[in-house]
């Protein structure tokens, strides 16, 4: 049974799989958060990645913060590991740092890099189709906007279809030790930190 409503202020750490919603339920009968855990039941997801996504998520119940997270005004920083098709020229990681033109609008400048080496991260199920005669790459993207699948649509249009992407940082908040599915309670000096990091 989920844990009762309560007033106190709650906070916790999840990372979401590959295949899953970013909510706690569905009238389509799709896996949601749910089948992750028993979770106080007034707490909610911190804004939402697509199903196709794997991502660090932040559940609570304080509305205050949840606003100041996800309002584009505040320009709160979030990281991204997305493996790519094919290697990056200089020029496309430019153009993804400077800002790409979705729908006639240019995305916010963004930190951009490309990785040296495959990043450490727990095995995608179900696995990345492998096709050997196209090269994959991995890149790392902080944004400060959350439009609507915008890491996917940013790399696609530079000509680097997304295969994989993982959320790995919410501000300071890191996706650590976490494994696909595991969830962890934020301990008191870190809520301090983020609401402080949020402007509260």
């Amino acid at each position: 049974m989920p844990i009762s409503r309560t007033e106190t202020k709650q906070y916790f750490l999840l990372y979401k799989p590959y295949g899953v919603l970013s909510q706690f339920s569905d009238n389509r009968g799709r896996k949601t958060l749910k089948i992750l855990g028993t979770f106080p039941n007034d707490v909610y997801s911190v804004g939402r990645l697509d199903m196709d996504s794997e991502e660090l998520i932040l559940l609570t119940n304080d509305s205050e913060l949840n606003h100041r997270l996800t309002e584009p005004k505040f320009e709160h920083a979030r990281t991204y590991l997305v493996q790519i098709e094919k290697l990056p020229t200089k020029g496309a990681i430019e153009q993804l740092s400077e800002g790409v033109t979705i729908k006639g609008e240019k995305t916010k400048p963004a930190v951009v890099r490309l990785l040296e080496a495959e990043p450490d991260m727990p095995p995608r199920i179900p696995a990345i189709r492998y096709r050997k005669n196209i090269p994959t790459a991995w890149i790392e993207i902080t944004l400060r906007e959350g439009r609507n699948r915008q890491i996917r649509k940013m790399t696609a249009a530079v000509g680097h279809p997304a295969l994989r992407l993982i959320r790995t940082a919410i501000g300071e908040l890191l996706l650590g030790a976490l494994k696909p599915g595991d969830s962890r309670r934020l301990g008191e000096k870190e809520v301090k930190k983020l609401r402080f990091s949020a402007g509260m």
